[in-house]
């Protein structure tokens, strides 16, 4: 049986017009482009999401547009993250009601909270829903590391645990939480965080990524994992190169949300690059050098 979350997912930038609105227009056509280069799945209000920055009500009313709009084209996953137990157990509720196919939890963070802490955070979580919930690793922000062993006993104690997005900049970590993780779970779904660790989760017997380029180049990842699935390694080689390229995107910006933004205004969607302050916006000189890193050939 073919893994539940197998391939190439994109956190989805939110789509915000001048004035702070959501922009839904721009968002569906993003969301459309997203599909019609045959990404596997979305995530909505991930980290570049900026899940931190939108209030409940809203993050409702979009899920059930996305939802609604992506009508089972592709799966859709609900960032459920937050500071407010409440809440985060609310708004998973809801993605469950409004047909999502399962939510992604960001460990519990700012305190750099204990594993103790971190197995009642998602206990609560796991109980509260059927849905399936991927566990989201991401130590910089977190202040904590969702470790190979930790891994093991969240996924031996709940069964609606079925993935991870393994955000760590070192393929040994993930690596160490495929080989523990396997042998309580053989399905259990294991996807880098890092866009240019796509081979490497591969080869260690991960299942693709969860990351931010695919917003800009969906049809890249989506041929390079079309490639490694088909044994074309030559394929594969050469979008790997594209994305290797691809990652200086990240470094132009203040902060990695605004280069993604820029980079999908660069490839012809008219979107707003704001981002929800405090922030320091994208400028006019960093839009021209986002450009000139995607028109460059390898």
């Amino acid at each position: 049986m073919a893994k539940k979350f197998h391939g190439i997912y994109c956190p989805s930038i939110t789509i915000t017009k001048k004035n702070g609105d959501i922009d839904y227009n721009l968002w569906g056509r993003h969301l459309d482009h997203l599909i019609d280069a045959g990404i596997d799945g979305v995530l909505i209000f991930g980290s570049i999401g900026e899940f931190y920055a939108f209030d409940l009500e809203t993050k409702k009313k979009v899920i059930q547009y996305v939802s609604d709009h992506v009508a089972c084209r592709m799966k859709v996953l609900v960032g459920i993250g937050g500071t407010n137990p409440d809440e985060v157990v609310d708004f998973a509720i809801n993605a469950e009601e409004s047909g999502a196919d399962g939510v992604v939890a960001v460990a519990p963070y700012y305190f750099g909270p204990s594993n103790e802490a971190a197995e009642d955070y998602y206990d609560m979580i796991c109980k509260s829903i059927k849905l399936p919930v991927l566990l989201y690793n991401f130590p910089p922000r977190t202040g904590m590391d969702l470790s190979p062993d930790l891994v093991v006993k969240l996924v031996s104690s709940h069964p609606n645990i079925v993935g991870i997005k393994d955000t760590v900049d070192t393929i040994s970590h993930t690596r160490k939480v495929i080989a523990a993780v396997r042998k309580v779970n053989p399905d259990f779904c294991v996807l880098s965080g890092f866009d240019e660790y796509y081979t490497a989760n591969r080869i260690a017997g991960g299942d693709g990524v969860l990351c931010g380029l695919t917003n800009v180049e969906p049809e890249t990842f989506v041929a390079m994992h079309s490639a490694y699935e088909h044994e074309d390694y030559q394929t594969a080689l050469r979008c790997a190169e594209r994305v290797n390229a691809l990652m200086q995107i990240y470094d132009v910006a203040d902060l990695f949300i605004s280069s993604i933004k820029g980079a999908v205004k660069a490839k012809g969607l008219p979107i707003c690059t704001d981002i929800r302050k405090p922030a320091v916006q994208l400028t006019s000189d960093q839009e021209a050098r986002i450009a000139d890193i995607l028109e460059s050939r390898l």
